[in-house]
């Protein structure tokens, strides 16, 4: 057939690509690149990028986010012992497995990488990492935005040699850098001698994270061979780290601008060509509505993180006021099919506070931060703008166990009870549930390794003794406590349809004024339209009564709570919820 009429999937596929490139490189000779671009990713002609609006997922996705030495033994390298630890524990309960940068780095525990194509030789091999992808799906880092200054990119830079000599982000003192967003305090530029001469580099991060400059497309095609080699390589899912700050325009805050949404759009191309099932999640810890733009038109991310919920499920429950969740939870489009929301509430960088911004005021920010700090979290701060003194609450250090340890008013004996009920909630949300594995396991601040480092962060990255972990499992511990509670649940969310990603999710009102806060309520629909669950979450640390008239089941089914097994064959009594208790009321058909 005349492929002007019927191009073929080729065709089609260059068309697109250098319609990304057009975008993104105007002044380039992007039919020579387009075939770079071809030549790096090996399309195969058979391949065919699944429909924009398939869904890779279902109720039986669990992620669970780790580092690679997250597990420790003597004389076994850390992926290995990852692995086998996995294997024997989690494998009946998760389905993906995101391993944090497992490359060489120097700093900032893998976020300012050496080496993109190395695994880090503590860690163990590209073998271990197979082994992984044998029993998980992978989901890996490509930290896009910035590398190590002592990759040999940016030695080449100080050389002014190739490849490396024009690959980051300069800048003139006399710039106009004063809208720029920043998420530290650390000065944005780094002066550096290079052979030609004093050079001033940008650091959105660190001064070991120096920015690369994608405006080079040379850059560009550098993590474009990346990508292919992580595709063989066996991973399924790419975290964006950072994308948001990726593209650079003096003048701007460059932050989330056209040319970042253009590579989100050109990576996605790449990788559905390539593997019809990898999937792409940006990480852009930003306020929720400029984080929602990710998904842009069904073209950009397939999942995006749920950065609002954390701060918002934790200062629910340690207000025991759950209005700001569910005023939220009201605002946000289901996703379409084809994308999805990433729910988690503990990740190893902490509690994001950016993502409430607008949502919660700056004074409830602050009694938030400060209610974790006495609880022992720390917190980590950032310049409004380049040029400003001033700082704001970035995220709070604390692990997710110790932060729910009590309410604003202190700590309590509700410790397990609020946890198991923010996980309860995560679960139950539209979306995939990512689990922190130190929250699987109820692991508390590690301030000896805080106070080893110096860091922050690395109070909720504690590394587990193997055999001591075994042992707190198996001895009645408050870790095997967790583990066997969020286990339980799990395993309930999927064996239920209801509990789909992008099953119907409407949030609820109970009538009384009384309560009307202090009972947060959603209801679940499959997407069939035959189940029904009704999530219902006691967020104080008082005992609720709820009616069940209040929520109109239909009397012609059977109700019986998941979590229990207790039938609710009188659709008008009510029910009483201790604290922090919940339950997932559901349907079976008469």
């Amino acid at each position: 057939m005349d492929t002007m009429t019927d191009p073929s999937p080729m065709v089609e596929l260059r068309f697109r690509i250098i319609n990304h490139l057009s975008h993104l490189y105007p002044n380039t000779d992007v039919d020579s690149l387009c075939d770079e671009v071809i030549a790096i990713m090996g399309f195969k002609s058979d391949y065919h990028p699944s429909h924009p609006f398939e869904n890779h997922w279902d109720e039986r996705d669990i992620a669970v986010i780790t580092y690679a030495d997250t597990i420790v033994e003597t004389g076994v390298k850390p992926l290995h012992s990852l692995k086998d630890f996995f294997c024997q524990h989690l494998s009946d309960i998760a389905s993906i497995v995101h391993v944090l940068p497992f490359y060489p780095f120097s700093s900032d525990d893998g976020f300012a990488v050496v080496d993109y194509l190395q695994v880090e030789e503590r860690l163990g091999t590209w073998q271990d990492i197979g082994e992984l992808t044998r029993h998980f799906k992978l989901m890996a880092d490509l930290v896009i935005n910035h590398c190590s200054s002592q990759s040999q990119w940016f030695l080449n830079f100080l050389e002014d040699m190739e490849p490396g000599r024009d690959y980051f982000v300069t800048v003139g003192l006399e710039d106009d850098l004063s809208q720029v967003v920043r998420p530290r305090t650390s000065p944005l530029l780094k002066k550096v001698e290079t052979a030609a001469g004093e050079r001033h580099v940008w650091c959105t991060f660190s001064h070991d994270q120096v920015d690369l400059d994608f405006a080079n497309p040379r850059v560009l095609l550098e993590f474009i061979k990346i990508v292919a080699f992580y595709l063989r390589s066996g991973v399924d899912i790419f975290r964006l780290d950072a994308i948001a700050f990726v593209w650079k325009i003096i003048g701007t805050d460059c932050l989330n601008l056209p040319q970042t949404h253009e590579i989100v759009r050109l990576l996605r191309t790449l990788v559905e060509h390539t593997n019809p099932d990898a999937l792409l999640i940006t990480e852009t810890n930003i306020p929720n509505r400029e984080n929602l733009s990710y998904f842009g038109n069904a073209n950009e991310a397939h999942i995006i993180y749920n950065f609002s919920l954390p701060p918002l499920l934790v200062n629910t429950l340690i207000t025991g006021d759950c209005q700001y969740l569910r005023t939220w939870m009201m605002s946000m489009p289901p996703a379409r099919n084809g994308t999805t929301y990433l729910n988690f509430i503990a990740s190893h960088d902490g509690l994001g506070l950016r993502p409430a911004e607008g949502l919660l005021s700056d004074e409830e920010i602050l009694v938030l931060a400060e209610t974790l700090q006495k609880f022992g979290g720390h917190i980590s701060w950032r310049a409004l703008n380049h040029n400003s003194p001033e700082a704001r609450p970035y995220e709070i250090n604390i692990s997710l166990y110790d932060a729910l340890q009590g309410t604003v008013k202190g700590s309590d004996s509700y410790n397990h009870e609020r946890f198991l009920c923010a996980h309860a909630i995560m679960l139950a949300l539209e979306g995939i549930p990512a689990f922190y594995f130190h929250s699987l396991v109820a692991t508390h601040n590690d301030n000896e390794k805080l106070q080893r480092t110096g860091h922050n962060r690395a109070i909720n990255r504690h590394n587990w003794d193997r055999a001591l972990l075994e042992q707190q499992l198996n001895n009645g511990s408050e870790h095997q406590r967790v583990f066997e509670a969020l286990t339980r649940l799990i395993k309930i969310r999927k064996a239920n349809p209801c509990f789909h990603p992008n099953a119907t999710q409407f949030t609820l009102h109970l009538p009384g004024t009384d309560n009307l806060n202090r009972i947060f309520a959603f209801w679940r629909q499959s997407i069939d339209r035959q189940q029904n669950v009704f999530c219902l979450y006691n967020v104080t640390d008082q005992a609720q009564t709820i009616s069940l008239c209040d929520l109109n089941l239909i009397n012609t089914d059977d109700w019986f709570d998941l979590v229990t097994g207790n039938e609710h064959a009188d659709l008008q009594a009510k029910v009483h919820l201790a604290p922090y208790e919940f339950i997932w009321l559901a349907n079976t058909a008469a």
